[in-house]
């Protein structure tokens, strides 16, 4: 598509021409017409008798009153020459006093007006070059050009004269000498050779921005062109082989970036990333580029992050690594590159810095053990916080402005900090905008003894200028200070916001244990009192109080190896302890079997892939960051399995069709969450633990991370390191196995509600769960169809049975723990002390405050569930009275215990024993394998296959009779 010139370009052509002088500079007389005008005679027919050519110097234009033609001090120049518009358009740009000579009346002018920029006798190597330079000048010429280049954040003086960038305006056809003259033929001869002229007489890169490729003596020799205008090509190169690299001189460093295209290539070296080189597209990958690329150590790919960007750097990175390279790839949003990505997150500088230290380790022998070094910074662009790939020494005599580190966020407690020179930033709140588009937070700005609180939208422009204005206001600082100081933490915000949807324990390769490490887990696992020595070795890792709840966890996370895992949920108040206890109890699971999330959104677990959490945990840190997943997680839970159908994009046809994502189980999920009121469908599916907050754990927990100070705190701490990695290799050697309970069909369980049918299959699962644990000390059988089982016996019932109780029992209350641990204290206040008649039934919340040391928030909210649920009816509580609540109930009435109707161990050894012996003894008597009935045949000697093969019954007759015989034997 040829080159239109803008309008712009022409409208100020048109006002810096000066009409009057132009006109006469023809030839052409002209005198006062009116007040504003000039008339003369018309140089475009005889105009002998009366003068009928008007020009009109204040609006640019001329017109003949009698011949009729019109126009502007372009076309004026274009009639009466015999030259093109375009050629006149440059003519009169250039504004020099040869235009406005005299020029005499042409149809067609065969002579350019232009000076020709190139020498015929010139050869090939200097021809290019100054063809070259002359592009280069006409993009300082050409305003529009460069308006391009700035939209792409690359209108930058040094970049364009440190590669010579130029645009071809098809001006350099004006100025060469016409075809049918000897030099102007064998000009245009020798540029299409070149591939800078084509064919049909027109410039090759005829509306491109172009940028000179070099070879290896550093001369221009190809010429990548990218199109400033809609067209049906955006990229240009020259016809033939591609030839020639970009910042061929760069390629000398230890380390390069790799873009796929050139604009990508010069957005990195305009943000200060100057060891940057680039293909010719995804399918361009030269020998010339390799024979340079496998010199050096390590190579960051930056191609795009489309379908041809990623099948492009999977093919590369196998290249690299069979040479021994160093392999990064630079992830981009999906469907960005580069330039793109640079536009869009500003500083440019800093957001591709912090996407260079991201970007993925793809391997080449050992993984590095340090991170690579950083590169060299011309001292003209700004410095990114964070850069890769050039020697140490490189950055040392680097000016101290460029060392400047980027600011970070950093954690204490449930706040993030910045500090800039003592300017304190606390950030709250910030994990609640995890899976969200905004970033509401809690901002406090404290200097010296002044701060300023408020609670802004970082995401928009308004708010931030309030802050700004109003923290100046109460600081003493200045706005522009501040500014740049919220410009900083916009930045470490989004980045913190970013890492913290990620998942902070990624799933890892295979572990193989050395033959030691595989014996002393198997001696663990083996010795007896197992769950014993687990109970200490929870001690020994840290944990203080809280025995049930780790014990349940840790169940709930060997259940993973079961077709339908447990549940967690750890509901508590903020700061009871909830997330440490979910941190203890996953150190004791391997890292390849746990994967981690802050929060997640409402497709995200679609799209995880198919096995990637197939017998695993899934632990989300706050239920509250999974809201919108909590679909998806019931799901799974309940099927074991996700599937769903979305449209994509056919790589291959470009057409958009139905993609179908699967994701498999089994998985164990793990949450935690200081809400009172959960999901119901989400709360029914898990197990709900609910953390000590009494004031003797909060004893016992003082007291342990006392001792973590001392000396024997520090040897603790090393011998917690060795528990934990023996638990985690016995968790890696736990196989996944079926589990037979024969016991089942004896148990009991509650059956008043209908959320006792799940409640009851959670605890059938927490008996296999004990069950699997065991599976070393356990004969593990085998049926003839080749399916592995172990059995579960007596003493696993019996640990069930006391842990069931208090987990399971509260699904049969209606009251969240903690709101019932508010009615033991309104017992205790009520039950405290001689109090009157009147008052013995009506406690203050000021007096339940005192008693339990709870917030006000904790207790008004506990207080009002305990009025719905009418345990409490408010008698006071207007405006400036006391809040005064009456109990409903009777205190002499004992505290409702809920049971969940199990059976006692001792009478299911008695019934089951009783039983099965019965039924042994009939079968045997049926089948003629006693004499008179009253004796029990020894066990065949092939134990349960035997029987099973001689067995004409079905499958679980025969399982009972394989039981029955081994019990009464």
């Amino acid at each position: 598509m040829p080159w239109r010139i803008p309008e712009g370009d022409l409208e100020q052509v048109k006002r810096q021409t000066d009409l009057r002088a132009l006109v006469q500079s023809r030839g052409i007389e002209l005198k006062k017409h009116g007040t504003k005008d000039f008339i003369g005679r018309c140089p475009f027919h005889d105009d002998k008798n009366n003068p009928n050519f008007i020009v009109s110097p204040q609006k640019g234009l001329w017109h003949c009153m009698a011949c009729g033609k019109a126009g502007n001090a372009i076309q004026f120049v274009q009639q009466h020459d015999g030259v093109s518009f375009r050629h006149a358009f440059d003519l009169l740009r250039q504004g020099s006093p040869a235009v406005f000579s005299a020029q005499p009346m042409q149809k067609q002018s065969t002579v350019p007006k232009l000076p020709c920029p190139l020498d015929a006798e010139a050869d090939d190597a200097t021809l290019f070059s100054r063809v070259v330079s002359y592009y280069h000048e006409r993009l300082k010429q050409t305003p529009a050009a460069r308006a391009y280049l700035a939209s792409r954040g690359l209108d930058d003086d040094r970049l364009i004269d440190h590669f010579q960038i130029g645009f071809a305006d098809r001006s350099l056809g004006l100025r060469l000498p016409e075809k049918n003259r000897m030099e102007g033929e064998r000009l245009r001869s020798r540029l299409t050779q070149l591939g800078l002229w084509r064919e049909s007489g027109h410039e090759h890169f005829n509306g491109c921005i172009v940028v000179p490729l070099h070879d290896e003596t550093i001369r221009s020799v190809s010429l990548y062109g990218r199109r400033a205008q809609k067209g049906e090509m955006k990229h240009l190169y020259p016809p033939g082989p591609h030839r020639g690299l970009f910042n061929r001189e760069s390629l000398n460093q230890p380390e390069i970036i790799l873009c796929e295209a050139v604009l990508d290539a010069l957005t990195f070296w305009v943000n200060g990333f100057k060891n940057v080189t680039c293909l010719f597209g995804t399918e361009g990958f030269t020998d010339e580029l390799w024979d340079e690329l496998r010199k050096v150590q390590r190579i960051r790919i930056a191609y795009d992050a489309d379908d041809a960007g990623e099948r492009a750097a999977q093919r590369d990175t196998e290249r690299f690594q069979k040479h021994g390279i160093e392999v990064f790839r630079v992830k981009f949003p999906h469907g960005m590159d580069a330039n793109e990505y640079a536009c869009k997150v500003k500083p440019a500088d800093k957001s591709l810095a912090l996407l260079m230290n991201s970007s993925a380790w793809l391997g080449a022998g050992a993984r590095p053990p340090a991170p690579p070094p950083q590169p060299v910074i011309e001292t003209h662009a700004p410095a990114p916080s964070l850069l890769l790939a050039a020697p140490v020494s490189s950055v040392e005599n680097a000016p101290a402005a460029k060392k400047e580190k980027a600011a970070s966020l950093e954690q204490k407690g449930d706040a993030w900090f910045m500090d800039m020179e003592g300017r304190e930033y606390r950030v709250a709140g910030l994990e609640k905008t995890v899976g969200t588009d905004a970033l509401k937070i809690a901002l406090r700005l404290r200097h010296g003894e002044r701060f300023h609180l408020d609670q802004v939208d970082l995401c928009r422009d308004m708010e931030r200028r309030r802050f700004v204005e109003r923290a100046a206001e109460e600081t003493g600082l200045t706005a522009d200070l501040l500014k740049r100081d919220l410009g900083k933490l916009l930045l470490a915000v989004d980045q913190t916001q970013a890492e913290l949807s990620k998942p902070q324990e990624q799933t890892g390769h295979v572990v193989t244990l050395t033959p030691e490490e595989r014996e002393a887990a198997l001696t663990w696992l083996r010795e007896p009192n197992l769950i014993g020595r687990l109970r200490e070795a929870f001690h020994q890792a840290g944990i203080i109080g809280e025995e049930t709840n780790t014990l349940v966890a840790y169940l709930a996370g060997v259940s993973r190896k079961l077709e339908r895992p447990l549940a967690i949920i750890i509901q508590s108040a903020s700061a009871a302890g909830k997330t440490t206890l979910m941190d203890a109890v996953l150190s004791f699971f391997p890292e390849e079997d746990r994967v981690k999330y802050s929060a997640m959104t409402g497709q995200s677990l679609y799209y995880l892939g198919e096995t990637n959490l197939k017998h695993k945990i899934l632990a989300v840190v706050e239920e509250a960051g999974a809201e919108k997943a909590s679909y998806a997680l019931k799901l799974l839970q309940s099927e074991g399995e996700l599937t769903i159908a979305s449209t994509g994009k056919d790589p291959a046809t470009g057409k958009m069709v139905t993609q179908e994502y699967h994701v498999e189980g089994p998985v164990m999920i793990f949450l935690t969450t200081t809400a009172i009121d959960l999901d119901e469908e989400l709360q029914n599916r898990c197990l709900t633990l609910a953390v000590d907050e009494s004031a003797e754990q909060t004893g016992r927990i003082h007291r342990l991370q006392r001792e973590r100070r001392t000396l024997a705190g520090l040897i603790a701490r090393a011998e917690r390191q060795d528990v934990l990695k023996k638990l985690r290799n016995a968790q890696r050697l736990l196989q996944t196995v079926d589990v037979l309970n024969p016991f089942a069909p004896s148990l009991t369980f509650a059956t008043a509600r209908t959320r006792n049918r799940r409640d009851h299959e959670k605890y059938l699962t927490l008996i296999d769960a004990i069950a699997l644990l065991h599976q070393h000390q356990r004969e593990i059988k085998t049926l003839p169809t080749g399916q592995r089982y172990l059995e579960v016996t007596l003493d696993d019932i019996a640990l069930a049975n006391e842990l069931a109780p208090e987990i399971l029992g509260r699904s049969l209350d209606e009251l969240p723990p903690q709101t019932r641990r508010l009615l033991n204290y309104i017992r205790e206040v009520l039950a405290h002390g001689h109090r009157e008649a009147k008052t013995a039934r009506t406690f203050t919340r000021k007096e339940l405050r005192d008693h339990c040391g709870w917030s006000l928030t904790q207790v008004r909210v506990h207080l009002e569930r305990l009025v719905e649920l009418e345990y409490l009816a408010i008698r006071h509580g207007r405006l400036g009275s006391a809040f005064v609540y009456e109990i409903l109930f009777d205190l002499d009435t004992p505290e409702a215990v809920a049971h969940i109707g199990l059976i006692e161990i001792a009478k299911l050894r008695h019934d089951y024993k009783t039983n099965l012996t019965g039924f042994a003894n009939g079968v045997a008597g049926q089948n003629g394998h006693l004499a008179g009935g009253d004796a029990m045949p020894p066990p065949p000697k092939n134990g349960t296959s035997a029987l099973l093969k001689s067995s004409p019954d079905g499958l679980t007759q025969t399982r009972i009779r394989v039981r029955a015989v081994q019990l009464t034997s």
